[in-house]
């Protein structure tokens, strides 16, 4: 195995290593050369040594830690119309967080000088300098080319596509669609014991996130997961903001929710308004909302047939009300799907809730700056 100092923090930051000597032991590098690449990591912030509080004899052993409290980063959710941000330490630890109003629309320069301003002021809150700050996470609601944080022609996004949000920010930014870094959230979080998860987001629209083998899997260019736009089949006229007719979040989203209710006589304008009008009582809402979790099982289905995960989360604005929802989804789901495949499905609401994307945006800068190539970068830097 390679034993770069990337490769002994990563050792150690997996609890598979203490101490300088396990770590010559399962590497098989001589002391010395384990101690010049731990002193290096020390010397950059990433590790702490410290003596151990008990001892059997002679010089107790020092035991190495990953340094959490000395860096920072920053998980940013974006939405349509709010702002999360949160200041965290590197062991996922949120240090602060605020949410503000602001509309996406607004465009890239007024939303991305709204987040400076906030992550500035999280950092002085909390009594960090801003050379602390090693990553950002950002998490934006439209696909983006994860490679080069680029929105790509985000349908609720004017003015954002092709914009390189990295590039407003000194520090490293790394930018994603806001359901891949809620799944990334809630699966460090919530079920880090499980290797294949879907996080389904439902709320204005409805999205997935993929979690397979462990790791958040975006596809080829960035677009896997993006369920809201397969077809459903017998709601032809229900048109859909991509340009086509019958995708799932035309006819089972939040907005399409809404707007049947108003066409029913029950004014509602957002997915929000569906929940309230549930929370109320509302049978025509309850309805609804239940016949719009069985078209969402359809979908989710023939994913379970086709990924067989262990757990589908889901989450959103909708999710609020998930009693209902996922009543008319597991009802499909365990209609239409394989025994073998649902024999030990789990589904069930999100546990982060409305921290979701604000914590996987975290985590994304947080498994970056720890990265094994980018460890091997600092310290090289520093020598």
């Amino acid at each position: 195995m390679t034993s770069t100092a990337g490769d002994l923090l990563a050792l150690i930051s997996a609890g598979a290593a203490t101490t300088r000597a396990d770590l010559a032991k399962l590497t098989g590098l001589a002391r010395s050369t384990v101690s010049q690449r731990i002193d290096a990591l020390v010397e950059r912030g990433l590790l702490e040594e410290s003596e151990a509080m008990e001892s059997t004899g002679g010089r107790p052993p020092r035991h190495l830690r990953l340094a959490t409290d000395r860096s920072t980063v920053a998980g940013v959710d974006l939405g349509v119309t709010h702002c999360r941000v949160a200041l965290m330490d590197l062991s996922g630890r949120v240090l602060a967080c605020v949410e503000d109003p602001i509309r996406i629309e607004e465009g890239p320069e007024v939303v991305l000088a709204h987040v400076d301003r906030r992550v500035e002021g999280l950092l002085a809150e909390t009594g960090r300098t801003k050379g602390s700050l090693e990553a950002m996470g950002i998490g934006v609601p439209g696909p983006v080319e994860f490679a080069t944080g680029r929105p790509n022609n985000p349908p609720i996004m004017p003015g954002w596509n092709e914009y390189p949000i990295p590039d407003h920010f000194d520090t490293k930014v790394l930018v994603d669609n806001d359901v891949n870094v809620m799944a990334l959230g809630e699966h460090r979080n919530a079920f880090q014991h499980v290797d294949h998860l879907l996080f389904v987001k439902i709320g204005s629209g409805i999205g997935c996130g993929i979690i397979a083998d462990g790791r958040l899997h975006r596809g080829a260019q960035g677009s896997a997961g993006d369920i809201g736009h397969i077809r459903v089949s017998g709601h032809e006229d229900a048109g859909c903001r991509c340009g086509n007719s019958a995708c799932l979040e035309a006819v089972a989203g939040g907005t399409a929710l809404a707007r049947r209710l108003t066409e029913l006589g029950i004014p509602a304008e957002s997915g929000s308004d569906v929940v309230a009008l549930v929370q109320s009582g509302n049978t025509q809402a309850l309805r609804l909302v239940r016949e719009a979790g069985r078209l969402i099982g359809e979908v989710l289905a023939g994913l379970v047939n086709f990924f067989n995960p262990q757990v589908i989360v889901i989450g959103g604005v909708m999710a609020r009300v998930h009693e209902h929802l996922l009543a008319g989804i597991r009802e499909t789901i365990y209609r239409r799907s394989l025994p073998l495949a649902t024999h030990e499905l789990e589904i069930a609401p999100s546990h982060t809730g409305e921290d979701a994307a604000a914590l996987g945006a975290g985590i994304l800068a947080i498994e970056h700056h720890l990265s094994v190539a980018n460890v091997n970068r600092l310290v090289a830097g520093a020598g």
